[in-house]
């Protein structure tokens, strides 16, 4: 929303959370704005942490498609490896996504894709020391970036916040099981 004095070229801004649950009262009147305020101002939290994430992958110098392999592969633990359906399963992709995924991240040397020594029909992806490295500059630019998110938050108010929001993940996943990862409807 522009106001007459941010002239034509300014960029519309968002209303505070009060403003915005209040025009939904408006128009809504049976809105809880308990539930509004905690919901919207987690969808925002979402949004500018991902913009924020996406700036320190870039950084680095890898997409948070990139990112999102390289934390599963360090997830599974030494030595960093699965086969590209499982890596789609855990990601929510699918095969040829995975597969083009794999394509470049190989390109770029942040994993390897070889035949299973035990068996030779399987292909492994293997974390590379420089993904590894890449993911571990990603963990301390992205530490500083919390750290800096939380800093207004005593430690007993951080850990009641993260056993609240862990609260709401698990009644989410518990109703929608499939969710997890990137699903056809919301493409």
């Amino acid at each position: 929303m522009t106001t007459a004095s941010d002239g034509p070229s300014s960029a519309p801004h968002e209303l505070d959370l009060d403003e915005q649950i209040a025009i939904y009262q408006r128009e809504y009147p049976e809105v809880d704005p308990q539930v509004e305020k905690v919901v919207t101002a987690l969808g925002r939290l979402n949004r500018r942490m991902t913009v924020g994430y996406g700036r320190h992958l870039s950084a680095v110098g890898i997409s948070s498609a990139e990112w999102e392999v390289l934390k599963a592969l360090v997830l599974v633990g030494r030595p960093y490896r699965l086969g590209p359906g499982d890596l789609a399963k855990r990601l929510g992709l699918t095969p040829a996504a995975m597969t083009h995924r794999i394509d470049r991240m190989v390109a770029d040397g942040l994993v390897t894709r070889d035949r299973d020594e035990t068996n030779r029909v399987r292909v492994i992806v293997e974390l590379t020391d420089e993904g590894r490295s890449k993911w571990l500059q990603t963990m301390r630019m992205a530490s500083a970036f919390e750290d800096d998110l939380l800093q207004d938050l005593s430690p007993d108010e951080r850990s009641q916040l993260g056993e609240m929001l862990s609260r709401l993940l698990r009644r989410v996943e518990a109703a929608q099981p499939d969710a997890g990862g990137r699903l056809q409807d919301l493409d």
